[in-house]
């Protein structure tokens, strides 16, 4: 919802508080453990990068917001 629809205005505290939260440097909460670590592929396989390289080319044709090809 945008102010316009809720027909409110931000305080300058909270337009300070989001200005503070943007501009922030963002972390992962915390590490992988070692069980999460050892489920990861060690690389992507093939078939990853014959999927990653359709979207990509489909992405790069899309005509207008929220085509389907």
């Amino acid at each position: 919802m945008s102010n316009q629809d809720s027909g409110t205005t931000p305080s300058d505290a909270t337009r300070a508080a989001e200005e503070t939260e943007a501009s922030a440097s963002h972390q992962a909460d915390r590490p992988p453990t070692a069980e999460e670590e050892q489920a990861a592929p060690a690389e992507a396989g093939e078939e990853t990068g014959k999927d990653y390289k359709e979207m990509a080319e489909r992405g790069a044709n899309v005509r207008g917001e929220g085509e389907i090809p």
